[in-house]
């Protein structure tokens, strides 16, 4: 497992754990509502981390 797993992974979880506290979601719907947050962490990390190199490309050319 790539670090972005494992920091999306932890990021997800403790998403769901507040949303569990704040009765947003029901532990009964965890296996439901995890997934899903997990997949726009993800996607998130991974789309800052291109803008990131995009940008540094661009800095890299001047």
């Amino acid at each position: 497992m790539d670090k972005d797993h494992k920091e999306a992974l932890q990021v997800a979880k403790e998403l769901t754990a507040k949303f569990i506290e704040t009765r947003t979601v029901s532990p009964g719907n965890f296996a439901e509502i995890f997934p899903a947050v997990f997949r726009v962490v993800y996607q998130s990390i991974r789309e800052a981390e291109q803008v990131d190199a995009e940008g540094s490309d661009k800095e890299a050319a001047l």
